[in-house]
């Protein structure tokens, strides 16, 4: 049987993550990881989830166990819209909000949503990888608007998004990570995101503003959102999710946007997978019904702010002068960049026999292009660990140059 002969165009266009991919390489306990995006497993509210999935299976076991409402469970909802009012000053609706299977089931429901084959999306150049990833297997055209440390340039978008309408062609989303992005660190300020707020209207599209590591700020004051700023409530789509903040293996994540584009999402993910686990909806909800969950957070971030300050010291005494890093002021990661004549990808197999491993950047940007950079990830690898990698990692780069 020769199933290459059955495939949809939609495997065609499917490629492995590099990270997933990588991670099963450097499972070894020996090698010292910075390549996943993981929380610190220890750092897990355990007795707690313990305690409250007993009391909601014992309390609820009809609603608990049984299939629930594809726009989400009411106790959830409601519990999301207060905590949305009380960190972010956002109010919205039940029916401006659809509870999903994390960030990355909202990313594949957009690209379902909005994109054809062969229509024109922009990011960040560069950007999160699972949402390249979504968007390449729709079919889309990506289109990458180049950065700074600031993230991305204003200039430069509204100079994409004019070539597309000079080409006749309409720009269906501009997708961004504004805070402490992923893969860089960086976060766009206020003043920019009210630049790119005006260009995105201007030229009759919307931004897709992915928010999973916002609450994870460790110094300074965070900008408000992009769906803050749009007073109209039209031209911004968010996504959260308890990954970072609370579990990543319950998979939870919610969109909140204008309400007709809601009830799209509503009847896709219909098809797709029906609800949400609701058990896992109710212990959430009963989670943040206690007022658990910013407490927690600031338990994340104590820690990984003395990982993230290890980190920066540890590369300034040990990486070689003419490589350079991003300084994150929260989040999970870090981007470091070599001179322009190496090539990170190249460069991961002496790293791995190093018994050290990071993701090389090049799969981060839309064109594959680039191949000078890597990304860190400090919120996983204990304190040792930071230290003991980055030295391995600096030798092995210092052997190469």
């Amino acid at each position: 049987m020769n199933y290459n002969q059955l495939f949809s165009q939609v495997v065609s266009r499917s490629k492995a993550s590099a990270i997933r991919e990588l991670l099963k390489i450097i499972s070894r306990p020996e090698i010292i990881s910075f390549a996943g995006g993981l929380p610190d497993p220890t750092l897990f509210p355990t007795e707690e989830v313990a305690d409250i999935m007993g009391q909601v299976v014992r309390q609820s076991p009809k609603e608990s166990l049984q299939y629930g409402t594809t726009e989400g469970q009411d106790s959830l909802k409601k519990e999301l819209i207060k905590l949305l009012k009380e960190t972010e000053n956002i109010t919205v609706k039940p029916e401006q909000l659809l509870v999903v299977s994390a960030s990355q089931q909202a990313l594949d429901m957009t690209a379902r949503l909005f994109v054809n084959p062969g229509d024109s999306i922009i990011t960040a150049c560069p950007t999160y990888l699972g949402a390249l990833q979504a968007f390449q297997v729709a079919g889309a055209a990506i289109t990458g608007a180049q950065s700074d440390q600031y993230g991305v340039l204003p200039e430069d978008l509204q100079a994409k998004l004019e070539a597309l309408r000079q080409q006749g062609e309409q720009c269906k989303f501009v997708y961004l990570v504004p805070d402490f992005q992923n893969p860089t660190g960086t976060t766009i300020p206020e003043d920019r995101r009210l630049q790119i707020l005006e260009i995105v209207k201007k030229y009759n599209t919307f931004i897709l503003e992915d928010s999973p590591y916002r609450q994870v700020r460790f110094e300074g004051k965070s900008p408000r959102t992009f769906y803050e700023l749009d007073t109209t409530r039209n031209h911004v789509v968010t996504l959260f999710t308890f990954s970072k903040v609370f579990v990543p293996g319950f998979r939870l994540g919610y969109i909140i946007g204008p309400e007709e584009v809601i009830r799209k999402y509503v009847i896709l993910k219909q098809a797709m997978d029906l609800c949400t686990s609701p058990i896992l909806q109710l212990a959430t909800a009963e989670y943040l019904r206690r007022g658990l969950l910013l407490a927690h957070v600031d338990q994340i971030i104590a820690a990984y702010r003395e990982k993230r300050d290890l980190m920066l010291k540890t590369l300034e005494e040990y990486m070689p002068k003419c490589v350079s890093w991003t300084h994150p002021e929260g989040g999970l990661f870090l981007w470091l960049t070599l001179p322009k004549h190496m090539d990170a990808a190249k460069l991961l197999a002496k790293a791995i026999e190093n018994k050290v491993a990071y993701v090389a950047g090049v799969d981060f940007y839309p064109a594959g292009n680039i191949f000078n950079d890597m990304r860190l990830n400090f919120s996983y690898s204990s304190k040792e660990q930071i230290i003991e990698g980055l030295k391995r990692l600096a030798q092995t780069i210092k052997d190469n140059l």
